[in-house]
Parts: C-alpha cells; structure tokens; sequence
C-alpha cells in the first residue's frame, strides 16, 4: 500500500512541476509581447500557475514524507520527525527537496506579481519551475550513479525531463486555446491557435531531438542496449518498453498535429469561408490523445523510478 502512495505522489508532482515549467516557457515563445501583457488571453495561465505552485508545495513535502516513510518501513502517520529531519540534512534527495521548496516558492511569488510584470515574472516562473522539475533527478535512479559517470547522467536525465516539461506545457496551453469556451470568448482565438501552433513546431522539434538523445543515453547507464531486450523479462524492462510505445503514439500524434491538422486550421481560416470549428474539434481530440500518452508516461516513470533497473547475469 505504502508503494502504492509514493508512485501516486511521484506522479502527481511530475505532472504539477511540469505543468509550472512548460506552461511559463509557452508564452515567451508561442506569444507575442502584446499578448503576454494582455489579461484577457494571459489570466487563466496566471491563475493556474499559483495554484500549481501551492500544489507543488504541499506535494513535494508529502512526497518527502513518504519517502522518509518509506525508508523507515513505517506508514506516514507513525513517521519521526527528528528521522525525517536526518534524511533531509544527510541525503542528496534531502537536500534537492529544499532546494525544489525554495524554486516553487520563488515561483509562487513570482506567478503572484503576473499581473504588474507579466513577462519578467513569466521567466521567473520559468526559470524556478525548471529548477524545481531538475531536482526530481535525485529521486531517481541517475541519482544514485557515483562518479563522473553519475554526473553525466544527471544532466542527461534534467536536459530529458526540461524538454519533457516544455512539450507537456504546450500540450496543456494549446487545449486552453482550442477550448470552445475560449474560441467563443475571442475573435482572434483561433488565429492565435493557429499561429501559436507554428510556434511551437520549432520548438517542439528541439524537444524531440533531446528527449531522444538524452532518453537513449540514460538507457545505456541504466540498462545499456545490449541488455534491453533481456530486460523485457523483468518489470522495470516491461514498463520501460511501454514508455517507449507511448513516446511513439505522441510523436505521431504531434506529426499529425504539425503536418495536417494545423495546415488546416491555416486555410479554414484564410479562406473566410470555412467555418474553423470542425478543424478546431479534430485538433483538440488529438492533443487530448497526446496528453492522455503523456499522462500515462508520467505515471510508467513515477512506477518504475520506485522499482531496481534490470541487472545483467554477469554483474554489468
């Protein structure tokens, strides 16, 4: 039971530090400066930043909490303090908690003051929001790869989860653009949709690009190639395989996205005589497929993060 409430905790903050990254990383590429200042399209981000950042907060400590729990082989409400405390002060994890407190606390601050400096407290959003998602590192298993070679890990794994993290907040930003409610409320919604989504063809290029490099270099630290397909035998492999699966239906999801539906959406309304809506409907069931693959790898990594990657018959 007790693994079972540390991989919901895993998951649910994965989602929430992501959401705070990506979502203010999306109006400094996706939006013009006008845009960013301007209440109307801006306020419901500003809204959900705070509220991501308090649950940032409140998640992160439980999940230290469970994990103190955990170590200790005790449920949470039998945990010690003065234990808890010790793991904090002497553990990397420890240390990359109030390190990831004091990030969303400059972030909670900074989605605070949206509303006087929109983009100078977006970038501070961004930034606290990246570090905090960084830390997350430590609670896995590059976290625990020693020497030179655990550095490289490390980085490999914060470069693997940024980009993660930006392609999860364009996700969400773009079904806030899209939602009907939004389209009805704006007559240049769609046109910013559109354009929105040329934006971030670039960018989520770049995502790609990394998230497959750096994806494949923690399987060779972690696994390594030769290995992999014996390791299908054992859970870790098992749910690393689906990972990869799922990572393969959110590509061709934002193929589709990049290459049809947009091009599309484009037209419709250029032409003036295409009514929008059916294109906007195809494209927000698409990116709500690509969110659902992107949920569900959250979820495969805050289950297998908990479990010991596959070890080779001769030791490697």
């Amino acid at each position: 039971m007790g693994d079972i409430v540390l991989i919901g905790i895993r998951f649910a903050l994965y989602a929430d530090l992501m959401l705070i990254a990506g979502l203010a990383v999306f109006p400094l590429y996706a939006l013009t400066r006008s845009e960013r200042h301007a209440p109307q399209p801006m306020a419901a981000i500003w809204r959900t930043q705070r509220w991501l950042s308090v649950a940032g907060l409140l998640l992160s400590g439980l999940g230290m909490e469970a994990l103190a729990a955990s170590m200790q082989g005790v449920s949470l409400f039998s945990l010690e303090s003065q234990p808890f405390w010790d793991l904090v002060r002497e553990t990397d994890a420890g240390w990359a908690w109030m390190v990831r407190t004091a990030a969303l606390l400059v972030a909670l601050a900074a989605a605070l003051w949206m509303t006087r400096w929109p983009s100078t407290a977006t970038a501070i959003v961004a930034a606290a929001g990246s570090v905090a998602v960084a830390t997350l590192v430590w609670s896995g298993h590059a976290g625990a790869t020693e020497g030179a070679a655990g550095t490289v890990h490390r980085i490999s794994d914060i470069l693997h989860m940024i980009a993660a993290a930006v392609w999860i907040g364009a996700i969400g930003a773009f079904l806030w653009l899209t939602a009907p409610k939004r389209i009805r409320e704006s007559p240049d919604g769609p046109q910013m949709a559109a354009r929105s989504l040329d934006q971030f063809s670039r960018v989520g290029t770049i995502c790609v690009l990394i998230i497959t490099a750096t994806g494949l270099l923690n399987g060779q630290m972690i696994v390594g190639m030769d290995n992999l397909g014996q390791s299908l035998a054992s859970p870790y492999g098992q749910l690393l395989f689906a990972k990869l699966w799922l990572f393969a239906a959110m590509l061709a999801l934002a193929a589709a996205n990049r290459w049809r539906l947009t091009p599309k959406l484009r037209a419709a309304i250029a032409s003036g005589e295409s009514d929008p809506d059916r294109m906007l409907a195809a494209m927000r069931k698409s990116l709500a497929l690509e969110a659902a693959a992107a949920l569900l790898i959250l979820a495969l990594v805050a289950w297998f993060g908990t479990l010991e990657p596959f070890v080779s018959a001769d030791g490697g």
